[in-house]
Formats: C-alpha cells, structure tokens, sequence
C-alpha cells in the first residue's frame, strides 16, 4: 500500500508531454489489462475504450478539446465511450460469457439475467446514459493508478466537446458518446506543473466517522 501511496502522490495532471517519447507495446497492454479489469456495475462493462495513435486524427480531434496540446503530443489519446442506450442483449452476452468463463451450464445463471433484465429495465429512458457514463469513470481511475505505476503520465479531461467527438469518430452511429478521456505518455522537462505541491483536502475536512 506504501507503493500506491507514493505513485499517488507522484501522479499529476500532465500539462505538457513530450511528443518524442512513446509508451511501449508491453506497457499499453498492461494499462489495457487494467482497464478490462475494471469494476462496472453488475459486470456489464456497457461501454467502449477507444485508442487512438493517428495524428491525422488527434489533429482533428484537438480543434474540438479547445486547441490543448495533450491532445496531439501525448503518447496515445484515450476515449471512453459509454453506450447510449441498452438491451436485454447486453445482458445475456454477459450471462453467456460468464457461464463459459466459469465453465457453468448454459442455464446457471438465468435467474440472475433475469433479476438484471428487470433492474436495468426499469431504469428511465433519460437516466441511462447519463448511468452508463458514469461507469466509465471507474475504468479511468483504474488507468491513472495503472499508469502511475508504470511511471507513465496520465491526464484525465472534460475540456473538449463531445458532440464533436462522436461526429469525428463516427460514434452516434455507434450507440456510443464521448464520456472522458484520458492522454498518456511522459512530461516534458519543461512542464513546470509537475513541481508544484499536490493540494487536497486535509483528512479533517474531507472524511466523516459516524
């Protein structure tokens, strides 16, 4: 824990990176290990992770996250997608994997498809992306710690629009939406926001024991 502690404190959200140095193949399957392992609610995993390495694309993409520099210098771009909409589809694909995974009979796990069907379909039409969403961000914390791990910097965003996104990408045709993303790589010498001081909040002020 002592480990985690330390790359928790070393972390910081890159403002510069330096565009002549790349994360490795090892590594990046490593950050995408963590990202697949990540917690979502009931398993579902109802989003998508996108990696995109093109600067052709970057470069279209930075004109709609407000012209930052991350964008196009850092290492790889990363877009969670969340799914906009779901179905009772998404569950039985994750009961038929779970029944293989666990080398269980097909009808194991019916029940609990069941009790989830009836979860998920009484969620409200207006509530469900926004839900979907939200999952992400689980994966994106399991990235930033991945990643500071590795000693690889990592920058989450919301400076960008993400109609834009998902028109670039092609994403609404996707059921798909821009949800966060993240740039990684390494700093620049020359960022000068990786020597100051991290400021949160004292134990005092942000924790409550009941």
């Amino acid at each position: 824990m002592s480990n985690f502690i330390f790359n928790a404190n070393w972390r910081y959200a890159t403002k510069k990176f330096d565009a002549s140095k790349k994360v490795s193949e090892q590594d990046l399957a490593t950050l995408k290990e963590a990202i697949r392992l990540s917690a979502s609610s009931f398993g579902l995993q109802l989003y998508k992770v996108i990696i995109v390495e093109s600067p052709e694309l970057r470069a279209q993409l930075q004109t709609a996250s407000w012209g930052q520099t991350q964008i196009v210098d850092a290492s790889h771009l990363i877009i969670f997608a969340n799914q906009t909409q779901f179905s009772d589809v998404d569950v039985d694909d994750y009961i038929k994997n779970a029944t293989t995974t666990r080398n269980l009979p097909e009808d194991a796990l019916a029940g609990y498809g069941d009790y989830m069907k009836g979860a998920l379909n009484k969620m409200p039409e207006n509530t469900r992306a926004t839900w979907t969403a939200k999952q992400t961000y689980i994966a994106l914390s399991n990235l930033l710690n991945a990643a500071a791990e590795l000693k690889i910097d990592a920058t989450p965003m919301e400076g960008y629009v993400p109609a834009q996104y998902n028109e670039i990408l092609g994403l609404d045709k996707l059921n798909l939406n821009a949800a966060v993303i993240a740039t990684i790589g390494y700093r620049h010498e020359e960022d000068s926001t990786q020597h100051y001081a991290k400021v949160r909040k004292s134990n005092e002020k942000l924790f409550i024991n009941l």
